[in-house]
């Protein structure tokens, strides 16, 4: 059996539109099910960042994105052999449907409000960072 690496790269979508970010509950039976996320996955071998993204959300969302600047890294130990290390993008969606293959729940909402949802522990510094550039342009 191969070895997952440690760290896993995942990469996650930070979606905005209209002053509002998107963020989706992960469906019950997954891990951290019903916690709240910003929508992506895991790097597969031979993938850029911008590549998995893409991927991802069109497996998981059925849209067709385009791929902005890195916002932040984060790194969370869960375990001493499961260590995520999560690259956030920004990220516009062209076009696509939202149909939801991999979480029960969408929801647009204002940075301001992202405390309010719980969210796994590698997402937390890009919640963090987002309600504060927010708390400047008001």
């Amino acid at each position: 059996m191969k070895k997952k690496p440690n760290p896993i790269i995942v990469i996650a979508a930070v979606i905005e539109k209209d002053g509002h970010i998107m963020i989706a509950k992960r469906k019950q039976g997954w891990h951290d099910a019903g916690k709240w996320e910003f929508p992506g996955g895991t790097l597969e071998e031979g993938e850029t960042h911008e590549q998995c993204l893409k991927r991802e959300l069109l497996e998981e969302l059925e849209i067709i994105t385009d791929v902005g600047d890195l916002i932040c890294t984060s790194e969370y130990s869960y375990t001493p052999d499961w260590t995520i290390r999560l690259y956030a993008y920004r990220t516009t969606v062209i076009s696509g449907v939202f149909n939801l293959n991999d979480h029960d729940e969408i929801r647009w909402v204002q940075p301001s409000e992202l405390a309010e949802y719980d969210f796994p522990e590698a997402d937390k510094p890009i919640v963090d960072l987002l309600m504060k550039e927010n708390s400047y342009a008001i």
